[in-house]
């Protein structure tokens, strides 16, 4: 058999022609990649009401899913008011997020101080709370380029913080690899509301570890609004406490400690997490923007 020149060209311009055809797909599965090395999760705090202003944050999320994916959800305590019973779980859980529930969406929680009355051993066993039992516990989300994780998760019980889990916090935070660090409780240790003032005894207890280990965010409701806090050693705070309950005109902007705030509608977060940022959205429960912060890696930040 005999391969002439010309032959031998075309075939040169055959695989040419199809090297350019298939690079939009390679491109296509390249941005494909690049897209998931982003976690995105919502936020909601003191949620457990059953009435129209949980179930108006529970329908917005599920429109702002559709906008942005998130893939979980961070609940910040006051899961079921107002004891935490199993009997309200349906109609103050269940109810309000099954759509959500239904897509899949997973619900990590942590336990308020209405939780613990009557529902701590139901709440912390409850699967979609997806505690395991425990009243505090971590986990992680994410591949990094540059760390064993990109999220680790830190659900701490403020209720009761004991020797044995301020070791265990210690622990768990120093072995974290992860690219960034998440702490999440009902109590916040910062923060300018009057409702609730901050926890100065939890302060002195979780700050100290919180900069020695390098949390990079700490998220916490109890106060019935949301408001993010002027950074304090290098960590960002944020408060969720409007998902389902609301205290009007609890922030005092005047505060030195106060960034942003809403204190006259209902909220929740979407946090979208990369290599290198993380963005913080308070969206409230008519769809209007509230606040959005984004938190570089290098340390700075842009709001």
């Amino acid at each position: 058999m005999v391969i002439r020149v010309s032959q031998i060209s075309n075939l040169k311009w055959l695989v040419l022609a199809l090297l350019l055809l298939a690079s939009p797909m390679i491109a296509t599965a390249q941005n494909e990649n690049s897209a998931k090395s982003t976690i995105t999760f919502a936020v909601v705090g003191d949620t457990g009401t059953g009435d129209e202003a949980q179930l108006a944050v529970a329908r917005q999320m599920v429109k702002q899913r559709e906008k942005i994916p998130f893939e979980f959800v961070v609940m910040l305590g006051d899961n079921i008011y107002e004891k935490g019973e199993e009997r309200y779980v349906k109609s103050h859980f269940e109810e309000p997020y099954k759509d959500l529930l239904a897509a899949g969406v997973k619900f990590y929680a942590s336990l308020g101080n209405h939780d613990i009355i009557r529902g701590l051993e139901f709440q912390t066993n409850y699967p979609n709370f997806n505690m395991g039992g425990q009243r505090y516990y971590n986990f992680a989300k994410g591949a990094s380029d540059n760390s064993e994780n990109l999220l680790e998760f830190f659900a701490l019980d403020s209720n009761l913080m004991t020797p044995e889990q301020l070791k265990w916090l210690g622990e768990k935070l120093s072995a974290s690899k992860a690219r960034w660090k998440i702490a999440f409780s009902h109590h916040s240790i910062y923060s300018s509301a009057r409702m609730h003032s901050p926890y100065v005894k939890l302060r002195a207890q979780l700050e100290p570890l919180y900069i020695k280990h390098g949390v990079n965010v700490v998220f916490s409701g109890h106060s019935h609004c949301y408001e993010r806090v002027k950074p304090q050693n290098g960590v960002h705070y944020f408060i969720e406490g409007a998902s389902g309950e609301i205290k009007r005109k609890t922030l005092d902007r005047s505060n030195p400690l106060f960034a942003a705030g809403e204190d006259g509608k209902n909220s929740f977060l979407i946090v979208q997490a990369s290599e290198s940022e993380l963005k913080v959205e308070a969206i409230g429960a008519d769809g209007s923007l509230i606040d959005s912060y984004t938190i570089r890696r290098n340390g700075h930040a842009q709001q």
